[in-house]
């Protein structure tokens, strides 16, 4: 199955320039949060998929402008073609702010899935908006990872983790990917295409099993 991993910036490849063949083998999109609701419900028209997506800091219009046609995941198990998709958006607290939470809100807020988890045995993709406390992070609080992340990875052991916040524009010490254990970590500003195997990845591309990514810098916008 190819995932379509957005965040954070919208993509001019895909909005501006947007030709239905870029599109084309895409079979779920998800989002990790601070993109415009126009955006999301734009790709949901026209992709024909599922668009999934968590909150990001800055989603408090939302609540005024949802996502036409598009699947909040924020505190639930998502399944999607046998695939168990956990969404916990927000990032740390740093004023006040809907979606925005301290370490102590964020382990609650995944204490309350204890049933969820249990009746779905755990889960094989975690979105969020903010990254992983010291995994890729930054050291302001503003965009500083969440501990509960870390121990969810830790129980459950994802195939994947995805999350946002954290702009590759930043610097080049911000990693597009990563790994933690047996979890693959990726960073999806703006956007990033995988393809997620139920069975053991065969081959390897860009360091990630069978993962492609896909950068401004790869395609012709035109």
């Amino acid at each position: 199955m190819r995932i379509l991993a957005i965040a954070d910036e919208e993509s001019a490849y895909l909005w501006d320039h947007y030709h239905k063949s870029k599109l084309a083998g895409i079979d779920l999109i998800i989002s990790c949060g601070d993109l415009h609701p126009h955006y999301l419900s734009f790709l949901a028209t026209f992709s024909n998929v599922p668009v999934l997506y968590v909150h990001g800091n800055h989603d408090d219009k939302y609540q005024q402008i949802p996502p036409d046609g598009c699947i909040c995941i924020d505190d639930k198990i998502y399944v999607h073609n046998g695939i168990r998709i956990l969404g916990l958006g927000g990032s740390m607290r740093y004023h006040a702010g809907s979606c925005q939470y301290t370490e102590k809100e964020m382990k609650r807020r995944a204490a309350k899935l204890w049933f969820q988890l249990l009746r779905h045995r755990g889960f094989d993709i975690l979105v969020t908006h903010a990254p992983a406390y010291q995994l890729n992070d930054g050291r302001d609080l503003p965009h500083q990872g969440f501990k509960t992340f870390i121990q969810l990875m830790e129980k459950y052991k994802p195939k994947y983790f995805l999350h946002g916040h954290v702009h590759l524009s930043y610097g080049r010490t911000y990693k597009r990917y990563d790994k933690y254990f047996d979890t693959h970590v990726i960073n999806a500003y703006e956007r990033f295409v995988f393809d997620y195997e139920a069975e053991q990845p065969s081959t390897l591309r860009y360091g990630i099993p069978n993962a492609t990514a896909v950068t401004e810098c790869d395609v012709d916008p035109s």
